[in-house]
């Protein structure tokens, strides 16, 4: 298989903080990640003031803040961006950066310029954002989480009409019928990536459905992986060996660190280990075909087994089922032609435990 493209999620993490943002990506360069992704957004144009938080929110903050109070506390200025930007450079490992709003992704695009872009499952039914990064000609990698197929597919059709269509305004019909063009087809299977997804934190091994992934493969024949929020790193891997292509997954400087994501993220020595283990996956999901490995060879003659003499044997003789018999080495008659030698006579002496001639 060709290599995963491993997202270590740093999302909010930072806690608004450059220098831990800054220290996410040192972290996530060591561990070997391909990229380290962050969230664009200002609280004023992603939520309301009024928006309810997720109960796992509640549970990892300030209950009586808001959700648009918690959220304003994590933003990071365009400058810090930037800086992050530089020191992903220095690493050697990619920016990626999630925008929830119109501004947030032209700023990515067009001052940070960013080669691809990955969206939330909160926005796989933003219409106008969807069609708004399609029109960048980006690829982009998009979280299903909370959808069924149907708004998967609504979702491809805008970017469908977005890759092939610069400038008009689409209609529901009109981003369908790109999505069944040949052009949108060939758009979406060059440019997208569904990620899989459970969009609780933590998610419940139950709760996975991790067979879905093919689902998703096979209903729109589109590069897949898996954004992972289960507990520890057993999931993630398991997706490997499935066939993601990409994986996301949350990690953290420090698990007990106040935020709404802390606790569901991986910690630095964790987030190592999964590198590692995906790498060590990759390599043993090796060829589709059934055939010895090269290491294999030299074991054939010792761990086979060839036909040999259970007792003395005279020329003459026949063979029967009392005096022969199957053992080690390999490198002899194979036992697979052992009934076709009962009946045959003995050219010559053999002596117990020796292999028996053609």
């Amino acid at each position: 298989m060709s290599r995963v493209y491993v997202i270590a999620e740093a999302g909010v993490n930072h806690n608004g903080s450059l220098e831990l943002a800054l220290q996410l990506v040192d972290a996530a360069a060591a561990a070997g990640a391909d990229a380290v992704k962050f969230q664009t957004f200002t609280a004023d144009t992603l939520v309301s003031r009024s928006a309810p938080k997720a109960a796992y929110q509640i549970a990892t903050t300030n209950e009586d803040e808001s959700q648009h109070a918690m959220i304003r506390k994590l933003e990071l200025a365009h400058a810090d961006h930037a800086a992050l930007v530089e020191r992903c450079k220095v690493c050697g490992i990619d920016f990626l950066s999630t925008p929830f709003d119109p501004v947030s992704l032209d700023f990515l695009v067009h001052e940070l310029g960013v080669e691809r872009l990955k969206f939330s499952s909160g926005d796989l039914t933003n219409a106008p954002l969807l069609l708004r990064a399609a029109r960048t000609g980006l690829p982009v990698i998009l979280s299903t989480g909370m959808s069924v197929l149907g708004e998967v597919e609504t979702a491809l059709a805008v970017l469908a009409f977005g890759y092939t269509e610069p400038d008009r305004t689409p209609s529901k019909a009109d981003c369908a019928l790109a999505y069944a063009s040949a052009a949108g087809r060939d758009a979406l299977r060059d440019k997208v990536t569904l990620l899989h997804c459970t969009t609780e934190y933590p998610a419940a091994y139950a709760d996975i459905n991790l067979n879905s992934m093919a689902t998703l493969r096979n209903a729109f024949g589109l590069s897949t992986g898996y954004s992972d929020h289960s507990p520890g790193i057993a999931v993630p891997i398991a997706a490997i060996a499935l066939g993601a292509s990409v994986l996301e997954k949350h990690f953290t400087l420090d698990r007990s660190l106040p935020g709404p994501d802390h606790k569901a993220s991986l910690d630095l020595d964790a987030l190592s280990l999964m590198v590692e283990a995906v790498r060590q996956v990759e390599l043993a999901l090796g060829s589709a075909v059934k055939a010895p490995a090269a290491c294999e060879l030299a074991n054939i003659p010792v761990a086979r087994k060839s036909l040999v003499a259970a007792a003395d044997i005279r020329k003459g003789d026949v063979f029967t089922a009392e005096n022969l018999t199957v053992k080690r080495p390999g490198d002899g008659v194979s036992p697979v032609e052992y009934w076709d030698w009962l009946g045959r006579v003995a050219q010559r002496d053999y002596r117990r435990d020796e292999k028996v001639e053609p």
